[in-house]
Order: C-alpha cells, then sequence, then structure tokens
C-alpha cells in the first residue's frame, strides 16, 4: 500500500481530532499539577494516535462493505478503499497491525500506571471498535456525537492529564479479593470535566456538521443519525447552542480559578465562531469542484479529491 493511500485510508488529517485533547490536557497536568512524565506521554502518543487511525480504518472498511450506495458524490472517491483499489487483505493487515500497535503500547503504559488506565482503555477500545463495528454501529445511530464527544473530547484529555498524576489519588481504584473500591476527588473531577467541555462541544459537532451534511446519503444507507431523527432546523440549532457551551465552560472555569484568567482570550473566537454559523445555517453542502485558492489553480492533491473543501453555500442572510 502507497503512503499516499495510507494516510487516505486513515484520514490522517483528522486526527487533529484526538491529539489536540491530548495535548490540552497534558498542558493542564503541567499547568494544575505540575508533573509531567515523559515515558507516560510517549506510550501514550503512540497507543493514541494508532488506535485513532486503527479505528478510522475499521470504519471506512465497513463502509465499502456495508455500502448500498455504490455511485455518484463520495464513494468512488473519498473512500480510499474504492479510490486506490486497495486490497481487501492489504485493509484488514493495516487494521490489525495499528490495533496491535494500540493495544500494546496502552498495556504499557498501564504497567507504568495503574488500574484506572487499563479500565478506561479497556472501554474506550470496545466503544471505538464498536463505533464502526458490530451489528448496529455506533455511528449509524442518535449516538454517536454524544460518543465521539465523551470519548474523544473528555475521556482522552482525562487519561492525558491521569497518566501524569496517577500517584496523587485523583481516582484510586483497589481490588482485595472479591471486592472492587474504586476512590474519586469529587473536586478534581468536576474541574477537569469542566475543562474539557471544549473539547466534548467540538468534537461532537464536527461529527454533528458531518452528518447534516450527509442526511440523503445516510438515509440511502440507512444510517439514522441524529439530524435524520430531530430534522435539518433542529440540528443545525442545536450545533450553534452546542457551540455556545464552550465559551460557558471556560467563563466558570475561569471564574473558580481551575484555568488562568488569560485563558478569557478564547472568548475573542465568538465573532468568527458566530460569523461561520451563520454561514453555516444557510445551506450545508459539500463539494469538491470548489478550491480555495480557485479551480484553474486548483492543486493535484485537491483534485484528486486528498483534502475535503466544504463550501457552504447561503441562501439566507
Amino acid at each position: 500500500m502507497k503512503a499516499r493511500s495510507f494516510f487516505k485510508y486513515v484520514e490522517i488529517q483528522t486526527k487533529a481530532a484526538s491529539m489536540i485533547p491530548f495535548v490540552y490536557g497534558t498542558l493542564l497536568a503541567f499547568l494544575r499539577y505540575q508533573s509531567f512524565k515523559s515515558l507516560n506521554f510517549l506510550l501514550m502518543f503512540v497507543s493514541l494516535l494508532a488506535f485513532d487511525m486503527g479505528t478510522t480504518a475499521v470504519n471506512n472498511y465497513c463502509e465499502y462493505k456495508r455500502a448500498r450506495k455504490k455511485h455518484g458524490f463520495g464513494y468512488e472517491r473519498h473512500n480510499a478503499i474504492v479510490r486506490d483499489k486497495i486490497k481487501e487483505s492489504e485493509a484488514v493487515a493495516v487494521i490489525v497491525l495499528l490495533l496491535l500497535i494500540a493495544i500494546s503500547a496502552g498495556i504499557f503504559l498501564f504497567l507504568n500506571t495503574d488500574y484506572v488506565v487499563l479500565l478506561i482503555g479497556a472501554i474506550s477500545f470496545m466503544v471505538g471498535v464498536l463505533y464502526s463495528a458490530g451489528p448496529v454501529p455506533f455511528s449509524r445511530t442518535p449516538f454517536g456525537e454524544v460518543f465521539s464527544g465523551l470519548f474523544m473530547g473528555f475521556f482522552i484529555l482525562f487519561v492525558s492529564i491521569y497518566i501524569h498524576v496517577y500517584d496523587q489519588n485523583i481516582v484510586s481504584v483497589s481490588v482485595f479479593g472479591h471486592n472492587l473500591t474504586v476512590g474519586i476527588n469529587v473536586v478534581d473531577i468536576v474541574s477537569i470535566f469542566l475543562c474539557t467541555i471544549p473539547g466534548i462541544t467540538g468534537v461532537a459537532n464536527i461529527m454533528l456538521a458531518n452528518n447534516i451534511c450527509d442526511m440523503e446519503d445516510d438515509l440511502e444507507n440507512k444510517r439514522y443519525t441524529l439530524p435524520i431523527y430531530i430534522g435539518r432546523g433542529k440540528s443545525l440549532i442545536l450545533f450553534k447552542y452546542i457551540y455556545y457551551t464552550a465559551y460557558i465552560a471556560v467563563i466558570l472555569a475561569c471564574l473558580f480559578r481551575i484555568l488562568p484568567y488569560i485563558s478569557l482570550l478564547f472568548l475573542l473566537t465568538f465573532i468568527p465562531l458566530r460569523k461561520n454559523i451563520r454561514v453555516f445555517h444557510g445551506e450545508a453542502i459539500k463539494r469538491r469542484d470548489l478550491c480555495p485558492v480557485g479551480a484553474e489553480f486548483c492543486p493535484d492533491e485537491c483534485k484528486s479529491d486528498y483534502y475535503y473543501y466544504y463550501s457552504y453555500r447561503m441562501v439566507t442572510s
């Protein structure tokens, strides 16, 4: 498999959705707890990146196998298996290799920390696989935004903090015979959760926006996502208020001195955000025939649909 096909298959450009919470959590661990453990950081980076790429590959493979609509917009061009004629054996081999790397690094991370990392890692692994595979994948249900937001926005950030402070009793798990005891520092957990809300809302809205744009194709492929159930209008309203929740969370975190006041600079992004939301509240359509630099100047990788270009045409002011 060529490198370009591999990166397309695992959608490398989308890995920012997991890497940003990871980096954010690491910075919070250093800022709030003055702790940084380089080996744990490296192990989690390898495990997280490999797992994220692996689950994306699982999703693309399952969509390839389940697709009912095999012509028209998207299918022939955005699925690397079809576009680059990747053999099924190669596609499966990549999935197995990436998941083995993720599991191996995760086990070493557990051995270097404690059972909390093992427990959260095992649950995340199960949800990550069931998100795309299984008889009823989460991505094909109205709960896709909830699972992606919580597990990528909260759990990744929490673990990225915890691996540096596992010895400070934020969460403790002990096993004595047949008894399992779990201890939680409520103040720390609530504080961390408040800090993760921007990540949760951001990841959830990535999926919600994608599902809004894909409603027609999703119906044809029997993917009954949240916008299918509540409609485009309510989905667009929900999209707006999910983003607004992030700003409220940052303000509260600063008021309670969980985050430094300099974090309020985040509020400056509210102006361009509102502008983009108004544009999105027009008619959200995915198109690949428009390029930010103009069709006649469009680079080869754009013409070959290696990158996605989203164009939102305004029909209302």
